[in-house]
Order: C-alpha cells, then sequence, then structure tokens
C-alpha cells in the first residue's frame, strides 16, 4: 500500500499546502514571490536563487545593484571613478588613497546616484549603506520587487518614453545650437565693435595727419612754383651769359688776331707800341675782371643750377609724397566704405541675434508646454498606477477569498479523497478474499475432478 500513487500523492498534497500557508501573502501590491525575482535577476545575467534572496550575500547584492545601476543609469564603477577620485583628493589630498579605498570610494558614489534614482524613479527613499552590506531577506525582497516593476513598466512605454526622450533631445540640442549661435554673434559683435574703435581711432589720426599736411603741401606747392620760376629765370641768365661768354671770346679772338696784325708797326715806333702796350694792358685789365666777372658768374650759375637741381629732388619727393597721400586719402575712403559695410553688417547680426532671440524665447516656451505635457502625462500614468494599484488591492482581496474557498474546497476533497481510498481499500481487501475464495474453490474443485476421475476408474475397473 505504500507504493500506491494515490496514497503519495495525498502524503505529499498537505505539505505543499503548509508550505503555501506558511509563505506569508505581500500587503505591498509591487511585492513579487522569491521565484520570480530570481528569475528575473537571472534572466538580466545575474544568477540568484531563491536561497540567495533568503539568505543574501553582500558581495551578490552589490553586483545585482551595480548591474541595475548600468541597465537603468548606463552607469558603472569605472565612470563615478574619476569623479570620486578628483572629489577625494580635493578634501583629503594626494593622500586619499590611504584613507579612502578604491572600492569604497566607488561604490559610495554608484550608492548616491543608485539612490537617487530608487527615490525619483522607483518610490524608494529609505535606502540605505545596510541594504548593500548588512541585506535581509524582507528589504531585498521589496527592493528588487519595486526595481523589476519599475523595469517592466518601463518596458512596456518605452515607445512614449523614447520619443519624449527624443524629443526633449532634439529641442535641448536645438537651444544648446541657438545659445552657441548666440555666443558666437555676440563675439563677432564684440570684435566688431573693437575693430570700429580701433578703424575710427586709425581714421581720426589719419584725418589729423591730412589736416597737418594740407597747410604744408600748399606751401610746398607756393616754394615749387617760385623755383620753378627762379630756375627758368637762371636758365635765361645762363643762356645769356653763354653767349655774352661766346661774343667776348671771338671778340678776344679779333684782338688777337688784330695784335698780330698790328704787330709789326708797333715794332717800328717804341712810343706808339707803350701806348699800345698802355691801351693793351688796360683792354687786358679790363678783360680779365670781366673775365673773373664771368667766372663768379658762372660760379654763381652752378650753384643755382646745383640748388636748382636739389629743388627738382625736393619737388619730385614731394610729388610722389603727394601721390602717397592721395594713395592713402583713397584707402582711408576704402575704409571708410568698409566700415560703412561693417556697421550696415553689425546692424544686420543684431537684428539677427535679436530673431535669434526670439526664436530662443518661442523654443523656450514650446520647451515649457513639453515640459507641460510630460508632467501631464507622469501625472496620467500616477492616476493609471494608483487605479492599478487599486486594483490589485481588489484582486488581492478576491485572490484571498479563492484561496479560502480553494482551501475549503481542497479539505473537503481530501477528506472525500480519504474516504474513497477506504472504500478502495476494503474494495482491494474483498477482492483479495474473493479471489483467495475462488482460488480454494478451484483448488477444491480439482481435487473433487480428480477424486471423480479415480472413483470413475476404479467403477470401470471393477465392472470390466
Amino acid at each position: 500500500m505504500s507504493f500506491n500513487p494515490r496514497m503519495s500523492m495525498m502524503g505529499s498534497q498537505p505539505g505543499t499546502n503548509r508550505k503555501q500557508q506558511q509563505q506569508p501573502e505581500p500587503d505591498d501590491a509591487f511585492m513579487m514571490p522569491d521565484a520570480e525575482i530570481a528569475t528575473c535577476i537571472t534572466e538580466i545575467g545575474v544568477p540568484c536563487t531563491i536561497e540567495d534572496l533568503r539568505k543574501p550575500n553582500p558581495q551578490q547584492v552589490q553586483k545585482m545593484f551595480e548591474h541595475f545601476a548600468y541597465i537603468l543609469m548606463n552607469t558603472t564603477r569605472d565612470v563615478v571613478a574619476p569623479a570620486m577620485k578628483a572629489a577625494a583628493d580635493e578634501i583629503v589630498g594626494p593622500d586619499s588613497d590611504k584613507l579612502f579605498s578604491a572600492d569604497t570610494r566607488d561604490l559610495m558614489g554608484l550608492f548616491v546616484m543608485l539612490r537617487k534614482l530608487l527615490s525619483e524613479q522607483c518610490s524608494i527613499t529609505d535606502l540605505s549603506f545596510a541594504d548593500i552590506y548588512r541585506p535581509n531577506h524582507a528589504r531585498l525582497t521589496k527592493i528588487l520587487s519595486y526595481i523589476i516593476n519599475f523595469v517592466r513598466f518601463r518596458e512596456s512605454q518605452t515607445t512614449v518614453i523614447d520619443k519624449h526622450f527624443d524629443e526633449a533631445e532634439r529641442t535641448k540640442l536645438r537651444v544648446q545650437q541657438l545659445y552657441s549661435e548666440k555666443e558666437n554673434l555676440e563675439a563677432r559683435l564684440m570684435q566688431l565693435q573693437r575693430e570700429r574703435a580701433t578703424v575710427e581711432k586709425a581714421n581720426k589720426e589719419k584725418e589729423a595727419q591730412l589736416a597737418e599736411l594740407k597747410p604744408k603741401l600748399r606751401q610746398l606747392d607756393i616754394t615749387k612754383d617760385k623755383l620753378q620760376q627762379e630756375w627758368k629765370r637762371c636758365e635765361t641768365e645762363t643762356e645769356r651769359l653763354k653767349e655774352v661768354y661766346e661774343e667776348r671770346a671771338t671778340s678776344l679772338d679779333n684782338l688777337r688776331q688784330e695784335a698780330d696784325k698790328l704787330k709789326p708797326y708797333t715794332l717800328q715806333k717804341p712810343e706808339t707800341l707803350e701806348t699800345n702796350l698802355r691801351e693793351l694792358n688796360a683792354t687786358l685789365a679790363t678783360e680779365r675782371s670781366q673775365i673773373e666777372l664771368f667766372e663768379r658768374r658762372t660760379r654763381a650759375l652752378q650753384t643755382s643750377s646745383d640748388s636748382f637741381t636739389t629743388c627738382a629732388t625736393d619737388v619730385q619727393s614731394l610729388t610722389r609724397l603727394l601721390t602717397d597721400l592721395s594713395s592713402d586719402l583713397q584707402k582711408e575712403e576704402d575704409e571708410q566704405a568698409k566700415a560703412s559695410r561693417h556697421r550696415d553688417a553689425l546692424s544686420e547680426r543684431v537684428s539677427s541675434v535679436e530673431d535669434v532671440e526670439r526664436q530662443e524665447r518661442l523654443l523656450q516656451k514650446q520647451l515649457d508646454s513639453i515640459n507641460g505635457r510630460t508632467e501631464k502625462l507622469r501625472r496620467g500614468a500616477e492616476e493609471k498606477s494608483e487605479g492599478a494599484r487599486g486594483r490589485m488591492d481588489e484582486l488581492q482581496g478576491v485572490h484571498r477569498e479563492l484561496v479560502k474557498e480553494r482551501g475549503e474546497k481542497g479539505r473537503e476533497v481530501e477528506r472525500r479523497r480519504v474516504r474513497i481510498e477506504q472504500v478502495e481499500k476494503k474494495m482491494a481487501d474483498l477482492k483479495e478474499q474473493i479471489e483467495n475464495e475462488v482460488q480454494a474453490a478451484r483448488e477444491e474443485y480439482v481435487k473433487m475432478e480428480s477424486h471423480i476421475r479415480l472413483y470413475i476408474n476404479e467403477m470401470e475397473s471393477s465392472i470390466s
């Protein structure tokens, strides 16, 4: 009877019912059974069993939390390590590694980010370091149940979340682009203003130089005219003196020829020769004085010619200076035109900056409206969550009633099963008894048949 399947089933069923009755039913709608939690955690990549949840290990719990932080925030210890090291170095100094180990420091940073996430998203506001270093079954089950429910909710609302996240990212990117363009335009505006001040200063300096050079230029023009007139007069005087010199030279040659002609006559009469000699001496002295006068005039003319050459050089340099001044004036006019174009461009840029600011205000309004809609959706989701929680409470009440009815029906079924087993046992005993009686009857029948055959054989033998 011990191998009867019904009896073995009956023997194992009450133990299962006792285990189910011993397991406390969760009061929170978000609480999950240990088996389901272990299955979910194993599916995300961290091996976990029911025994691990009932007797949690701090190292395995830390691994679970780190994996959830990576899934929900894309954050690991390597991500927070540089910031935590910099903070420790700033607070303690270069010997921070001796006071704070790297694992503890990184775990602290990861814990802060995880606590913020659980407080804002999963409604777990009492997460402490004891949940990581000294975990217990109740707290660990609650935290993991809330996190898994949040992950499921986020996966069910992935399209909506991604849509709003993409819109927010696009809006944020557009705002950043507009802000960077605004900064670039402001920098360009400041640069143009600085260049404008420099150009205006240079223009004023050049205008002052031009005002100073104009009187000098007029004076140089007057001096140039005077020098040109003097140069022409000197050239005329030089030509005249050359003609006079040639005439005097011709006259001297003629006089010498005449002297040669008169020389024979003077030799004959001493008195006449003396007279002629005196005349010739007087003429020679006169000629010498005239020659000296001509030489002095020639030197004066040479000096005047050199002065005229110097003046001509000065005039040429002044002409070049005037040409340079005219080119500078042309450049000044070009720079003034360029400055006017810059002013026009600056006014256009200012108007474009105003347009950008107006667009930024519009985008800010759109962002505020999007944030309002997001907040409205969040409130709607919270209301739906509250409704679902209420529905869950109702379903739990119905579940308790069904469990109670099922327990009563199970007990009734067990009682009937026991009675059926007892009846089956009695029937089996009766069957065995009947089989024994049939077997005994068969044996008696065989014995009687053998006796009858023996008797018939004896009768036949006696008759024969």
